[in-house]
């Protein structure tokens, strides 16, 4: 079953589910296998078609990868914020104070999330030069994202994490992954949504973000 959007209500509605997740549902693998045929349709860096999506639902390897999930989140640092950074995450308000709830929601269950969605790409880009790094995540993240948009189309939610990043090398021996060649790309929560009725996120201004001809 797909629900009935128009592609711009598709693009516009794929949001970042966390409160909304239904923790009480299996997702059939048929629904996650059609999602994956659907992203690897997406454009990848010199045909070289690197991707890999790991999809966890047994529930000991949901228990262990959670548990992971967990302890990283208390690990994980950002970049500063700036002003520019502050003015913007405020400039609805209110918008900020609900992502953070959500998160809390998240990490208050994550062990009760039907499936884990890792996706990955051979090469690592430890160090490298951005015109490597940004052929490497150009070689993932459109696939991840086509993967999210088949996801919201089918009734399931999903949230693009990056808590696998502090401990990335324990959560690939969990999975089986060979870290030296095969980088852990995001962590994606997966599971049907609590009703479809998503709606397009507030944003900046298109001014603020839109440049013709110069900066």
């Amino acid at each position: 079953m797909t629900l009935d959007l128009t592609p711009d209500e598709l693009l516009s509605t794929t949001r970042a589910v966390r409160k909304r997740l239904d923790l009480t549902r299996p997702v059939p693998r048929e629904l996650i296998e059609e999602c994956v045929d659907l992203a690897v349709q997406a454009p990848t860096g010199r045909n070289r078609q690197r991707w890999h999506f790991l999809v966890v639902t047994e529930p000991e390897q949901r228990r262990a990868v959670a548990d992971i999930f967990l302890r990283a989140q208390s690990l994980a640092t950002g970049q500063p914020l700036t002003e520019r950074d502050l003015w913007r995450m405020n400039y609805h308000a209110g918008s900020t104070d609900r992502v953070f709830d959500g998160l809390r929601h998240l990490a208050a269950n994550i062990h009760r999330v039907p499936a884990f969605v890792i996706p990955a790409v051979e090469g690592r880009t430890d160090r490298a030069p951005v015109t490597v790094q940004a052929g490497t995540w150009g070689s993932i993240l459109p696939a991840v994202w086509s993967f999210m948009l088949a996801a919201r189309a089918r009734g399931l939610g999903t949230v693009w994490t990056t808590a696998q990043g502090p401990l990335e090398r324990e959560l690939a021996q969990v999975l089986g992954v060979p870290y030296e060649k095969v980088m852990l790309a995001a962590f994606v929560p997966l599971a049907f949504t609590i009703g479809t009725d998503f709606k397009p996120a507030p944003r900046v201004p298109r001014k603020e973000v839109l440049h013709w001809e110069r900066w």
